[in-house]
């Protein structure tokens, strides 16, 4: 029986645990949204009332191709007219565009 590299299981360890942190940010995300968020937009693709016409779903700017953890953290930590100015701290930006691209659909 070949004996498993210690190596392996930290770098599996890791893996793990970046999957779990990366849950976590999205539900956190998902609550800032619901707090102060869900107002203006509509946040989850459960929800069946429109806000706005003119105020896009966060399903719909999670599939704009130009949408990305940075182009999201951008744009959450700048003001911009017709939106609240809400300060979000980088963890809570991180965690906002973390559920915003959760919503993203893979083809």
């Amino acid at each position: 029986m070949r004996m498993q590299s210690p190596y392996i299981v930290v770098i599996a360890a890791a893996l793990l645990a970046a999957g779990a942190a990366r849950a976590q940010d999205i539900v956190s995300g998902k609550h800032i949204a619901q707090v102060w968020c869900s107002s203006c937009h509509k946040i989850g693709s459960e929800e069946t009332k429109a806000v706005s016409d003119a105020v896009p779903s966060f399903s719909s700017i999670g599939q704009m191709k130009s949408t990305t953890a940075t182009s999201l953290a951008a744009f959450l930590s700048t003001p911009h007219a017709n939106m609240p100015n809400f300060v979000l701290s980088r963890t809570e930006i991180r965690d906002v565009s973390a559920y915003i691209l959760s919503l993203r659909k893979t083809p």
